[in-house]
């Protein structure tokens, strides 16, 4: 025999209170028709109308970038010491300031010529830069010690270790003096070292 079945749907608001809590499908057979009634479960619709209802609204996130010009350090001088003695020991120490000014306590400068190092550093202005010295390697004969930078002729400023803030302008001239302490081990002629001077925006 053929049959014929007929999906009958509910709709939430055609569902009194009474019918909530059901949630078997029934099957009622009326001669050659099978009807289905379809029962809605009103628990399930809830918890998910509750969900939905309880979504937080979109909340716009602001994207910020800004760019600069990346910095650039040029027309490095050296640290100048000139002719130091043979006999340049620990405790002697020379300094040479970031105006070029000599300290030496013991006289070990006997000639040639004094200077602080001398870098040109141009950046975008008014952002925060640090300014640090590091990888430093001593020549035979000497230690370098602290380490003094002067930035666009501000203020005189320990410059190792983690370095210092300043404020960029478009061009400056970084200056860096540093001290020296003998330790005996001179030997006659050149005894070069060297340091990096690192500039970066904060």
């Amino acid at each position: 025999m053929t049959h014929i079945t007929v999906l009958v749907v509910m709709r939430v608001d055609d569902v009194n209170d009474d019918l909530c809590h059901l949630v078997t499908i029934s099957s009622i057979p009326f001669k050659w028709v099978k009807i289905l009634i379809a029962v809605p479960v009103c628990s399930i619709l809830g918890v998910l109308a509750g969900n939905s209802a309880a979504a937080a609204s979109p909340e716009p996130v602001v994207v910020q970038v800004t760019f600069v010009e990346p910095i650039s350090v040029s027309g490095v001088g050296a640290l100048q010491y000139g002719l130091l003695e043979q006999s340049f020991v620990n405790p002697d120490v020379v300094v040479i300031a970031p105006d070029s000014t000599v300290t030496d306590t013991a006289n070990r400068v006997v000639g040639g010529v004094q200077a602080a190092a001398s870098l040109t550093v141009t950046a975008t202005p008014d952002y925060a830069i640090t300014i640090l010295i590091d990888s430093v390697v001593n020549g035979t004969g000497y230690a370098l010690g602290t380490f003094i930078c002067n930035y666009n002729a501000g203020t005189d400023t320990v410059c190792g270790g983690a370095g210092y803030s300043e404020t960029s302008v478009a061009s400056a001239t970084l200056l860096v003096g540093a001290s020296i302490s003998g330790d005996g081990l001179a030997v006659v002629g050149a005894a070069d070292g060297s340091f990096n001077v690192t500039v970066s925006y904060q």
